[in-house]
């Protein structure tokens, strides 16, 4: 196997279906995203490993929304960890790659040496939807449950969805022969595809009434899940993360017997939408008196992206609903 083949596997998203069952998925392998995405911030090893799973989580859902559109995750605990956001840009055109990003912000007095999901209080977990210029973005939230964000994106599914959903997903530090260490990570998503459920109307068997899947899918449906589940659940950390087994060849080894479909994979990158018109747009609102607040003792204001780490250096009398028109020099 040459390093050109297993390059060629990471950093995608390669979608299928179970023609046998009525099921379709995702396969997603991550490393130069997730390293470009930590390597932004001084992150403590659990919030590395929160924040790893949720761009997992991103890239497996993602996948799914139009060109142009964009698909946010955003996790909000009372816990060590505060806030964690990440966002997938889909492609402008056909071909091209679609984008991600993430960080998350927390207490560092607050952040322990155990599980990274432990570091998460009471909180909730949301998915919004950007269709673009003149639509509203659709917003779906969920309670933090659970023993995994993986729990959190399933139960949402099922909650507002109505779509029994699995993730089965691995992720960490991974150093090959002769290379350095770097982040790798990987996953499966398993969904039914949408039909009509007037069996969940009245609460689900889930924590605190949560719908599960059991509360939606009956009879054929109900025993296909199972049998897909039950395939996943002998998937090996190995076989999610590569660089051995390609996805399509792991589709092969898990649902051979299931018709799986595979379609066009997804390159995925790393990608940051801010801009100096965007720090200035964002500021607009303020007035005069306002961004005066914010000047630092040099006289410029400045203002840094969470996401990708730029830094930008602002004339504060260019800035605000008071500044003329023309933004005047910048640095």
């Amino acid at each position: 196997m040459t390093l050109g083949q297993r390059l060629a596997w990471d950093d995608t998203v390669l979608p299928f279906q179970l023609d046998h069952a009525d099921i379709r998925g995702r396969v997603a392998r991550l490393d130069g995203v997730l390293d470009a995405i930590l390597k932004q911030h001084d992150y403590p090893p659990p919030v590395e490993a929160l924040i790893a799973e949720m761009a997992l989580l991103t890239a497996l859902i993602g996948q799914t929304i139009k060109l142009r559109w964009k698909l946010s995750l955003q996790l909000q605990s009372k816990g060590g960890v505060r806030r964690i956001a990440s966002d997938y840009f889909a492609p402008t055109r056909e071909g091209e790659p679609a984008r991600m990003r993430a960080y998350a912000s927390f207490d560092p007095d607050r952040i322990g040496d155990g599980d990274a999901f432990a570091q998460l209080d009471e909180g909730y977990f949301a998915v919004l939807l950007d269709q673009g210029q003149g639509t509203t973005p659709y917003q779906g939230i969920t309670p933090i449950t659970g023993k995994a964000l993986r729990n959190c994106a399933e139960a949402y599914f099922a909650q507002s969805e109505q779509l029994p959903t699995r993730f089965a997903l691995s992720f960490g530090r991974s150093t090959e022969q002769g290379g350095a260490e770097h982040w790798r990570a990987g996953g499966v998503m398993l969904q039914h595809m949408p039909k009509a459920s007037p069996f969940a109307k009245d609460g689900g068997s889930g924590k605190s009434g949560l719908l599960a899947a059991r509360d939606i899918v009956h009879g054929d449906d109900a025993e296909n899940w199972g049998r897909a589940n039950h395939l996943l659940d002998t998937v090996e950390t190995l076989e999610l993360i590569g660089p051995s087994v390609s996805p399509a060849d792991l589709l092969v080894r898990l649902f051979h017997e299931e018709g799986p479909r595979v379609f066009e994979t997804q390159p995925v990158r790393f990608g940051c939408t801010c801009s100096e018109e965007r720090v200035r747009n964002s500021l607009s609102i303020y007035s005069a008196r306002d961004i005066a607040s914010m000047t630092t003792a040099e006289g410029i204001v400045t203002a840094d992206c969470q996401f990708c780490g730029a830094h930008y250096r602002l004339a504060p009398e260019t800035l605000g609903f008071d500044a003329p028109e023309a933004p005047g020099d910048t640095e």
